[in-house]
């Protein structure tokens, strides 16, 4: 396994932001009720993921060694007027122009504060390109339009959530994190059924006492979830029911749930 390149990273970001602001024109009601983050509407969704962008570009350009509180970064609050699809696409593509550009002069080897043990500007492009990569999925669910997103961009999701995963295991006290030990040996495998063998699309999950393990690489597990990759990203994400046709389960489904319902943070 290995990182896509830092302008990989930052080109993905620039596509994703384009996505989102194509759901924002698209006449979508911007009031609706987002299905997979039922307490937001599609216009607060979209906020959100500008307000992460404009945070990420403000903690990069000024080299922060530490976070900087919210109401410190210019732009952060987005339109005044609420419900205008133009002004909300408009700052969008703003904030998408702001934080490549921040993030490609920076480079990947910038020292910036960061939380999941990475203090570089590489961690946040990183972060913030499956962070609107995910959010995108919620989006263009609110508004009934397809979804799509490229193998190496999906692969790399889950590679970075499972990181993510056991970061927070090892290094912070988080009552969903330690349930995931346990004794003996339990684990997941999941498995891209339409990719090209060079992606290695398969992961192994192993939940023991010492915590979550992970790798690439085809394995019997406790429990497996086959199907295509962009359906196997979304269902790992909580995005897509596990009952969907195009998800197969296989084996102790009551595992795959209970990681499911723990592994979120």
């Amino acid at each position: 396994m290995t990182l896509l390149a830092h302008d990989r990273y930052c080109a993905e970001i620039a596509h994703q932001v384009a996505g989102l602001r194509a759901v924002v024109t698209s006449g979508a009601d911007l009031a609706a009720t987002v299905p997979t983050c039922p307490d937001w509407s599609l216009e607060q969704l979209v906020q959100h993921v500008g307000v992460a962008l404009r945070w990420t570009e403000h903690m990069v350009r000024t080299r922060a060694q530490e976070p900087v509180p919210g109401e410190r970064v210019p732009g952060i609050g987005g339109p005044e007027a609420r419900g205008d699809a133009a002004a909300l696409d408009a700052w969008l593509a703003e904030t998408g122009e702001l934080v490549v550009g921040t993030l490609r002069e920076a480079g990947p080897d910038t020292k910036v504060w960061g939380w999941a043990g990475a203090l570089d500007a590489g961690f946040w492009a990183r972060r913030m390109t499956h962070e609107i990569t995910v959010h995108r999925v919620d989006a263009t669910l609110a508004a009934g339009l397809p979804y799509e997103v490229a193998p190496e961009v999906a692969a790399d999701a889950i590679d970075e959530w499972l990181e993510i995963v056991t970061y927070i295991q090892r290094t912070r006290p988080h009552p969903a994190a330690e349930e995931l030990r346990g004794p003996g040996r339990r684990s997941l495998h999941l498995h891209a059924t339409d990719t090209a063998p060079e992606l290695d699309a398969e992961w192994l999950v192993e939940l023991t006492e010492d915590g979550v393990s992970w790798r690439r690489g085809h394995e019997r597990a406790t429990v497996a979830l086959r199907g295509p990759l962009t359906s196997v990203l979304l269902g790992f994400y909580r995005r897509l029911p596990l009952d969907s046709p195009e998800l197969e389960v296989l084996g102790e489904r009551e595992l795959l749930e209970f990681w499911l319902e723990r592994a979120t943070f």
